[in-house]
């Protein structure tokens, strides 16, 4: 048993399970906005269980997909697939699983929500292959998240509407962004590989300002959601913290310097997603 939870944890770790802080604030602002206020308990407990079935299965399929390449980078060489510390055969179970895990608690949800779950699994794990084709990953991957917010109004309402489009198209501008950063880092790799990515299509200045677009296209996104919704001071001051994590974000990174994109991709974006739901939500119950 004790052997069952050491892999348990390394797989865990190998997908970096606590970065599901970027996508789950933003599904709780999705389902919070759907109910208006605190949703049922037990819509909230099953897309929990949804979002962590998704994001585990997704990365796991990533990590599989991409193992050849993880291999070759020698900034990801000592991956846990890459150093044998997960075999290829324990992930596919973990996919599996995972997904399993996912479609169920989409069923425990609403028949529409059961019904959308086989093409969010299908895109998820489609954004594994885009890099090797299109410079647009970065896109697909913003995509794949805006599945969240998206997937947890369904949740609550049993219907698609205008503003969990919105909030969805505000994360995938966001997450474009901020993996268009991430993806600096590689640029010397991709080229070598023939690996697809804006940074490789635009050199990193310009790859840089394609980054600030699309994070200000995000803001606008969400600034749309609050005006649809009637939404008021709290979120509108969501809305200026957001505004100021994206620019400090921006102010660590650099075309001279690109030593503080981990700062930039995991600890602004984590603060981000979780103040801009909390101030969400204190506009839904409190009041603006």
């Amino acid at each position: 048993m004790r052997r069952l939870w050491s892999k348990v944890a390394m797989v865990l770790e190998m997908i970096k399970f606590e970065h599901t802080v970027f996508a789950l604030p933003f599904a709780f602002m999705g389902c919070f906005l759907a109910a208006g206020g605190f949703p049922p308990a037990n819509k909230l407990f099953w897309i929990v269980v949804a979002m962590v079935g998704a994001r585990t299965g997704a990365m796991c399929f990533n990590r599989l997909v991409d193992a050849e390449i993880d291999a070759a980078n020698p900034r990801t060489s000592t991956r846990h697939i890459p150093t044998g510390k997960v075999g290829k055969g324990e992930t596919w179970l973990f996919v599996v699983v995972s997904y399993s895990v996912f479609l169920f608690a989409a069923k425990m949800l609403n028949p529409l929500c059961f019904k959308l779950a086989p093409f969010a699994v299908l895109l998820v794990s489609f954004y594994s292959f885009t890099k090797r084709f299109t410079w647009a990953s970065h896109l697909v991957l913003g995509l794949s998240l805006s599945l969240a917010p998206i997937g947890a109004w369904i949740a609550v309402r049993g219907s698609l509407d205008l503003p969990p489009v919105l909030v969805g198209l505000g994360v995938a501008f966001w997450v474009g962004g901020f993996d268009v950063l991430y993806s600096l880092q590689d640029l010397e790799f991709d080229e070598s590989y023939g690996l697809h990515s804006i940074p490789r299509l635009l050199g990193i200045e310009r790859s840089l300002w394609v980054a600030r677009g699309f994070h200000l296209v995000s803001v606008l996104f969400f600034a749309s959601v609050g005006l649809v919704m009637g939404l008021g001071t709290f979120y509108l001051l969501g809305l200026i913290v957001m505004g100021g994590l994206l620019f400090w974000e921006h102010r660590l990174v650099s075309p001279d310097d690109l030593s503080k994109i981990d700062v930039a991709f995991f600890t602004v974006n984590g603060y981000l997603s979780v103040a801009f739901f909390v101030f969400t939500a204190l506009d839904l119950m409190v009041g603006g």
